[in-house]
C-alpha cells in the first residue's frame, strides 16, 4: 500500500490518499481537491471511496467537488450527520468558507474493503459523536482523524465531544493495536501507538516503558 499526505484547506487538514494496484481511497479531503485529482491522474489511480473520519468542516471541504469529479461515494458515520446542520459541519465561522453540500452514505464500524485493501473501522467518539478510525492491519496503519495527535489529543469542548469518552476510545481501540502501528492524525505529523502510549501526557496511566 502506498500513502500520500496532502495538508489541504484553511486549517491544513491532513488528507490521505491510500493506493494499491491502481485503486485508491481518499481520506478527509479538507480543501480544494485539485492536488488530489492531479496525483490520481499522474499515478493512473482510480478512486473507489471518499472516507471521512468525522464531519467537522475542515475535514469535508473537498467532499462535494471530489465526488463530482470522480463519482466516488462519500462514507461517514451516521452519528455525525447532525453536524451538517451546524456551523461545525457547514463552516462559515470566523470568515471561513461554507462547505458545499454533498450526499453521504453511512458506514458502520466493522470490517470493510477499500480499493482492494482490508480495513477495520472503529467507532471512536470523543472529539465528535461519530468519529471513526480506519485501521489497515496489513499495512500496520491507522487513520485516527482528530482523536489523537502527536503528543496531544483532539478538542473535546465541541458539541458531542467528551474527554472521558475520547480517552476510552483510545484505550479500547488504539492502544490495543500492535505498538508499531503508525497513527495518521487529522493534523500534524504521524506517530505510533507505542510512542503515544508512553509519551502522550493525556495517557500517562497507560505507559509501559519503565523509567
Amino acid at each position: 500500500m502506498q500513502i500520500r499526505t496532502m495538508p489541504l484547506g484553511p486549517l491544513e487538514t491532513n488528507c490521505y490518499i491510500l493506493s494499491s494496484e491502481g485503486k485508491a481511497v481518499v481520506m478527509d479531503p479538507g480543501g480544494d481537491p485539485a492536488q488530489i485529482l492531479q496525483y490520481l491522474e499522474e499515478n493512473g489511480l482510480e478512486i473507489t471511496h471518499i472516507l471521512n473520519t468525522h464531519l467537522h468542516f475542515d475535514h469535508i471541504y473537498g467532499n462535494a467537488a471530489l465526488a463530482r469529479a470522480t463519482g466516488a461515494p462519500i462514507l461517514a458515520c451516521a452519528d455525525d450527520k447532525p453536524l451538517l446542520a451546524t456551523e461545525l459541519g457547514q463552516g462559515g465561522m470566523m470568515g471561513l468558507p461554507l462547505v458545499e453540500t454533498f450526499e453521504m452514505q453511512e458506514i458502520a464500524a466493522g470490517e470493510h474493503e477499500f480499493a482492494g485493501m482490508h480495513c477495520v473501522a472503529f467507532h471512536t467518539p470523543g472529539h465528535s459523536q461519530g468519529s471513526l478510525s480506519f485501521h489497515f492491519p496489513d499495512a500496520e496503519m491507522c487513520f485516527v482523524g482528530d482523536l489523537i495527535f502527536y503528543r496531544s489529543i483532539g478538542r473535546t469542548d465541541f458539541p458531542g465531544g467528551s474527554l472521558e469518552v475520547l480517552k476510552k476510545s483510545v484505550a479500547d481501540h488504539i492502544f490495543t493495536l500492535p505498538g508499531a502501528t503508525r497513527l495518521f492524525p487529522g493534523h500534524g505529523p504521524d506517530t505510533t501507538v507505542d510512542d503515544e502510549r508512553n509519551h502522550n501526557p493525556f495517557f500517562s496511566e497507560f505507559r509501559t516503558e519503565t523509567k
